[in-house]
């Protein structure tokens, strides 16, 4: 289950929109007729007028299914779907209308509300589309809904805004977590992407809590983007990484040493089967010879960020 989120100005030209498209369904709607469109579009109007001075008066947000979910989704169960959704995001006691579109194979619904409440108050959007994407994975969750394995099934090129800017992040994220193997190897490489990552420190101490990613004035946390491009998850990643790399390398040390001891001596010559001192043969697994401590890297990133501030 996913979500749109719009706001716009003309209450006339979204109800005909979602009301008029061929083949469309009224499921559920509160405070308004639903006898015509022209009805519709008055009970809206009224209720505007409670607050004059709001341009973007009109809430628009359609909600979509997998095919995968067509048999879960009668009209009755879309539009509970629908005003558990409205609950959920904080859009109460308004004007609504739920219609149902069949233009597109997958089930998907457009919910048009009134930011203009009962009571002359408007409904915020700040913040809408976090709040959107944390209630639709609750929903979908909670419902036992088609959940894709991953974001390559996304059609990029139908994204806009924030939710390009994030798939944007992740993508280059994931290209980057390909090549890393600590924190200070991910930042570098990211950076020549103009992306830069900072850590949330447990309040009073050196705990990192979190981490977020930041291109030009887009900012996302990092579980916001994916539950793997959490702190915790990025960091077993990386370890896996430096794992990888220190398995090969040991690898191929005892190949050389194999190598050497085959390869016929010189005469008077006893070869040693002993690795010589430093070799990294008997160091711990998944420790890099030169790579910094984990713990250091943070130390010395959060203290930057302390003496910026003071210049």
């Amino acid at each position: 289950m996913i979500g749109k989120v719009m706001i716009g100005k003309s209450f006339a030209g979204c109800v005909r929109y979602v009301a008029q498209k061929q083949g469309a369904r009224v499921l559920a709607a509160e405070g308004i007729r639903t006898d015509s469109v022209s009805a519709m579009v008055a009970d809206f109007h009224l209720q505007r007028q409670l607050r004059p001075e709001l341009g973007k008066a009109v809430g628009h947000i359609a909600l979509s299914w997998s095919t995968h979910d067509k048999e879960k989704l009668s009209a009755e169960v879309m539009a509970e779907r629908a005003r558990e959704y409205l609950e959920k995001m904080g859009i109460q006691d308004t004007q609504y209308l739920v219609v149902e579109h069949r233009d597109r194979e997958h089930p998907h619904l457009h919910i048009v509300y009134n930011r203009v409440d009962y009571h002359g108050k408007t409904i915020p959007d700040k913040l809408q589309r976090r709040r959107n994407a944390r209630v639709c994975r609750e929903m979908t969750e909670r419902h036992g809904y088609y959940l894709a394995p991953g974001k390559g099934q996304v059609n990029r090129q139908r994204l806009t805004g924030a939710d390009k800017a994030k798939y944007a992040l992740h993508d280059a994220i994931s290209s980057a977590l390909g090549k890393a193997s600590s924190w200070q190897e991910l930042e570098a490489l990211l950076l020549q992407k103009g992306i830069t990552l900072h850590f949330k420190y447990r309040s009073g101490s050196e705990q990192v809590q979190g981490v977020s990613f930041r291109q030009g004035e887009i900012s996302f946390k990092g579980s916001a983007i994916s539950r793997s491009f959490s702190y915790r998850g990025i960091s077993k990643q990386l370890e896996l990484s430096r794992q990888q790399e220190a398995l090969s390398a040991l690898v191929q040390k005892q190949q050389q040493v194999h190598l050497h001891i085959t390869r016929p001596a010189a005469p008077g010559h006893t070869p040693s089967l002993l690795p010589s001192a430093g070799s990294g043969l008997l160091s711990p697994l998944g420790q890099a010879e030169n790579a910094a401590p984990v713990e250091d890297y943070h130390l010395r990133k959060k203290r930057r960020k302390k003496k910026s501030r003071h210049l």
